[in-house]
């Protein structure tokens, strides 16, 4: 990127940079609402309480939609408005993948989630859901490319 005397490109690129800020943390956002519907008990309130696998699993969730947010950036070949589209489209496409998997991956395996969520050590269960949120994120975000 160059830099122009007059601030233009500069103004441009710091506007771009915060409009796919706020777009990313509204996915993140968008993510943990998500898994809060779809997971027993309040999740906002056990993240609040500290709860070791609630945090695990919703730091995993906003690993996988950041990875879906860099590349839909990445790809959107300078355009901002065309990016910002990507991004969004491809955002909730991620958040819904991941959201089915790890429902899939626990109805499968017969993990009980309102049991790990609410646990106050950190299990094993909570690694492998949460494994399944960021690889989610990495495949969606490959997808892209």
């Amino acid at each position: 990127m160059t830099f122009a005397l007059d601030g233009t490109v500069i103004g441009t690129g710091i506007g771009a940079i915060l409009l796919y800020a706020v777009l990313g943390v509204l996915l993140m956002l968008l993510g943990f609402f998500a898994v809060d519907l779809t997971t027993p008990g309040p999740l906002n309130r056990q993240v609040r309480e500290g709860r070791p696998n609630a945090v695990l699993v919703t730091a995993a969730g906003m690993v996988g939609i950041a990875f879906i947010v860099v590349m839909s950036i990445y790809v959107s070949s300078g355009a901002l408005l065309d990016g910002l589209l990507t991004t969004l489209i491809f955002g909730v496409i991620g958040v819904v993948a991941q959201v089915l998997a790890a429902r899939l991956l626990e109805w499968v395996t017969g993990i009980d989630m309102g049991v790990v969520l609410a646990a106050d050590t950190v299990r094993a269960q909570a690694w492998l859901v949460a494994a399944v949120h960021i690889v989610l994120g990495l495949v969606v975000a490959v997808a892209i490319l």
